[in-house]
């Protein structure tokens, strides 16, 4: 039974890891690709000599690693622990009527479960994909702060308390240049030790004096010296659950004083930690937001170009939301899929391919990343630094610095491109790829023979001209027409037309189909060819002749059902859901 509490704590830390590990890995991912991690001296003191700094430096540290999800969940599995074992500590001296080594034994077994509330609540707090690693770092701080202070009264003497005294007047301001405001644990749970002075409440007001003084020094909002500056994504944001946290500490530390009868029964140790296991861990599932997890995974394979594996998630799960889409549908036109199956999905429109450029870090990145492969390599830059400039804690990102660097080789803008290698050169993942893609700048033979970056250079437009956040179908004439082997322009276009029921349009431009590699008409728009045949009296009804019997006796199926007086629409769905016929009645002619 000795090894129960181990036991807990084990199973604790192996919840975070296969949660974070299993089910929300592309928010470690999300979180990795909004920061660019500097190994530079300038880089680090921009971040240090601000209020948390410390504790900010170390998260953005950790967060780095969020590339490889394992490791970014096993990083957070042993933050967690040790916030959670620290506490358990802080509850024994809190117990001790004397701080000596000899009794600090946690007096009630019960209590043990209460150790890992803190720790869940951090955990609620990370469900947030705009909390930072830095807030955590910062209550763990406070915590080892206080408890080398406990170890340090358990084997002081009597003679030692101004030299106490001394150490907690450069320990307040310290401690929060270090973790920031969320310091002030570390004074709650210094007032609940014995001898407590008239001088020792001065260090709270020494601590809330900090953020008036600090407001005349430094351009920081003063809102954000009380609530915390790197605590979490949205500077207007107050961190709630964080702070909740931090006082869950200080209230259980009460509760754990005012326990008075010893409990030492293991029973009691494994109820508490399995109801608030339970508790706890019914809460952070509730309150973990899979939907984000969905589009996060399907923004991460498009920016790993893992078309194929993008196709396997939508056959298990066809999306129904704008990021989604887009990857979606780009995938299938990577694959040479677009034509054939593109009405198997959900479509919204033509927005569902290249949708309008937003204000925001992250809905243009997916939207980039279609630019880029069609070609249109200056959109897809616009879109990337725009994206980055609208980080909401004016962090850069390594992800947008190495699309950036790559648009730029690519038309061209070798000295610009070079500041962005030269960044990612002081970086732990990305200094590598720097490195092979350095020579390149200037070499115009190797970007040309280059099986990325050249074939992007002969797909772009060979003319300047003038454009704004939407890509018309007139933007996409052009491009496919600068370069007509450009299949996946000619695809784009294609799917444009039917997405938006041009019809005429669509049927000028099909037989271009051959010179971009088709052996033969893709099967929808062999179906968008035959209800444009059935509209145009010139055919008198007739189906144009690329049209395949299959495709015209279920056309024919489709229209009867469609026209019949007892048509049921869920029928209909069933039987002619994934043709181009369903989508035309259903979403343009509703």
């Amino acid at each position: 039974m000795k090894l129960l509490r181990p036991i807990c704590t084990l199973l604790f830390g192996l919840a975070v890891l296969l949660f974070f590990g299993l089910a929300y890995p592309h928010h470690l991912h999300y979180q990795e690709q909004y920061q660019l991690f500097l190994f530079d001296c300038d880089y680090v003191w921009d971040i240090v000599k601000l209020p948390g700094g410390i504790s900010d430096l170390l998260g953005r540290f950790c967060t780095q690693f969020f590339i490889y999800a394992w490791v970014g969940a096993l990083i957070i599995a042993a933050l967690l622990t040790a916030v959670q074992l620290l506490t358990l500590r802080l509850f024994v001296y809190a117990s001790a009527s004397d701080l000596k080594p000899q009794t600090s034994n946690l007096k009630s077994q019960s209590l043990y479960g209460l150790s890992f509330v803190p720790s869940f609540l951090l955990w609620l707090f990370l469900l947030d994909e705009n909390s930072l690693l830095g807030g955590v770092w910062a209550v763990l701080l406070t915590l080892l702060a206080s408890w080398a202070f406990d170890m340090s009264r358990a084997k002081e003497k009597e003679s030692c308390g101004w030299t106490r005294r001394i150490l907690l007047i450069v320990a307040v301001p310290l401690l929060y240049w270090v973790a920031g405001p969320v310091s002030l644990l570390f004074l709650l749970l210094q007032a609940l030790r014995p001898k407590r002075t008239i001088w020792f409440y001065g260090l709270f007001v020494l601590l809330a004096a900090m953020p008036f003084i600090l407001s005349s020094c430094l351009t920081v909002p003063s809102g954000n010296l009380w609530t915390g500056i790197h605590y979490h994504r949205y500077p207007t944001v107050v961190p709630v659950l964080l702070w909740v946290a931090v006082l869950s500490v200080f209230v259980l530390a009460l509760i754990a004083r005012a326990f008075k009868k010893p409990q030492t029964s293991h029973r009691l140790t494994l109820i508490s930690f399995v109801l608030v296991a339970v508790g706890m861990g019914y809460l952070v599932w509730k309150n973990s937001n899979f939907k984000a997890e969905k589009v996060m995974q399907y923004d991460f394979m498009a920016s790993h170009q893992q078309w194929n594996r993008i196709i396997d998630a939508i056959n298990t799960d066809k999306p129904n939301n704008q990021i989604g889409v887009t990857v979606q549908n780009l995938a299938l036109a990577m694959r040479g899929l677009l034509g054939d199956h593109m009405f198997e999905y959900h479509q919204n429109g033509n927005l569902g391919l290249l949708p309008d450029v937003e204000r925001d870090a992250t809905s243009p990145i997916p939207t980039a990343e279609a630019l880029y492969q069609l070609g249109m390599v200056n959109f897809a830059q616009r879109s990337v630094f725009e994206a980055q400039e609208a980080i909401l804690d004016y962090q850069k990102s390594a992800r947008c610095y190495k699309r950036l660097a790559q648009t730029n080789l690519i038309v061209g803008n070798y000295d610009v491109a070079r500041k962005y290698l030269t960044a990612l050169q002081k970086t732990l993942f990305y200094s590598d790829w720097a490195e092979e893609t350095l020579p390149l700048l200037g070499n115009e033979k190797a970007i040309n023979e280059h099986p990325e970056y050249g074939r992007l250079r002969k797909m772009a437009f060979d003319e300047d001209f003038f454009f704004g956040d939407q890509i018309t179908p007139e933007m996409l004439q052009r491009l496919f027409f600068s370069n007509t082997t450009n299949r996946l322009a000619y695809d784009y276009l294609m799917a444009d037309y039917l997405l938006t029921g041009d019809l005429e349009s669509f049927a000028n431009y099909v037989g271009w189909g051959e010179k971009v590699g088709y052996q033969a008409i893709p099967r929808h728009f062999q179906e968008a060819l035959a209800l444009w045949g059935s509209f145009n009296r010139e055919n008198n009804g007739q189906l144009p002749p690329q049209v395949s019997p299959a495709i015209a006796q279920r056309f024919y199926q489709f229209y009867s059902y469609f026209t019949s007086p007892s048509m049921d629409p869920e029928g209909l769905a069933q039987n002619f859901g994934d043709t181009y016929w369903y989508y035309y009645f259903t979403s343009i002619q509703r």
